[in-house]
This record gives C-alpha cells, structure tokens and sequence, in this order.
C-alpha cells in the first residue's frame, strides 16, 4: 500500500510540474489545477510515514526532547491495538505506534520493529533513560528465536524499577504503560539510545 501511495505522489508531483506546452493536445493546466494537485500531494505527504532511509543507523531527534516526545506519546494512552496500522483513528501495532509518535516530531524511524536491530547506539538496560527505545522479541514459544518483534519506549527507569510505552496485542489490548515484567526481561533483547541529551542526564 505504501509503494502505491509513493508512486501516486510522484505521478501527480510530475502534473505540477508540466508546464503547459508540454500538454498541447489537454489543454493548459491552470493555476486551480495546480492547487488542486498540490493540496493533494500535501495531504499524501501527510499520510505517508517518515520511513527511514536504507542503510542508515542513526535517528536524528533534532531539538526534540524525551519528555516532549514522551508526553505526547502518553496522550494516545487507550488506543486500541491494530496490526500494521499507524493510523491513531483506527489503531496502532507496536511498530506504526512508534512510528506515529516520532513521525508527530518529523523524526523519521524504521516502520517496522525488526528495523531497529541495527540502530544505534545499544547501552545497558540500567542505563536506559525516558526516551530511550526498548527492544524485545515477539511471542514466539522458542527462547532461543531472538529476532526483534516488539518495542517500547523507555518512560521510567528508577530504583531498578523500569517502564515502558508500547502499543500490545496482550492482555491491554492497545497503547498502556507496563512495567519490565518476568515476563518481558526473558524477552529483552536491547535498549537503544535515540537521544544524545539522555547522556549528560
């Protein structure tokens, strides 16, 4: 679906483009055509995610803020889970949730959770801070399968006690908070470091 989008905005970007003798035969496009056709390409930008480049390994969070980042991201509490989406009306999975959020702050990311695997930069999990983007595998019975499947963004990390936001298909059942459970530490894989001010913190 994205790949038609993307050739749909670049055919009408190309019709903005014609200037009028190049269509003798249709006639002249006029300047309503024009906004009309760029109003058009304005809201299909607007709908298609900011995915990250191929071959990048790092995320440019700009002068965003964790705690910016962090507080908008809190507002879509209650969301309900939908896989593939990353669309707030209808539902995120974990990826498109993630997605949604960064994208909010024209921060590009990987659409998928897999996408994350080679960003930089890893730290250890007592160093995670707000912000920072937790890694884990999916549901998969077998411990030993460790390819990333789900992802969080670190909210908490104190006294040993973490949590994280994150967009599940469990018992929540869409955007909620949950604390590093048993359960999701034999998932962990990695924390990611996305914000260089989380440093000096």
């Amino acid at each position: 679906m994205r790949y038609m989008i993307i050739i749909v905005q670049l055919v009408l970007f190309a019709a903005c483009q014609t200037n009028e003798s190049s269509v003798p035969d249709k006639g002249p496009v006029t300047d309503n055509t024009r906004i009309i056709l760029d109003d058009t390409i304005q809201k299909l930008q607007q709908a298609l995610p900011l995915v990250f480049p191929a071959g990048s390994v790092h995320i440019n969070t700009d002068t965003t803020s964790p705690e910016v980042l962090l507080a908008f991201a809190n507002t879509l509490t209650g969301t309900p889970y939908l896989y593939g989406s990353t669309d707030p009306a209808n539902g995120f999975d974990c990826s498109g949730f993630i997605t949604y959020v960064f994208n909010h702050f024209n921060i590009a990311v990987p659409r998928s959770s897999i996408g994350f695997t080679d960003i930089e930069r890893e730290i250890s999990l007592p160093e995670a801070k707000p912000g920072d983007i937790i890694l884990f595998t999916g549901t998969e019975v077998d411990s030993t399968f460790r390819k990333v499947g789900h992802m969080g963004i670190i909210s908490s990390n104190q006294n040993g006690e973490c949590t994280f936001i994150h967009s599940t298909s469990g018992k929540a059942y869409g955007v909620t908070t949950s604390p590093l459970s048993k359960n999701y530490l034999q998932r962990f894989v990695k924390v990611l470091r996305v914000f260089p001010g989380n440093d000096s913190l």
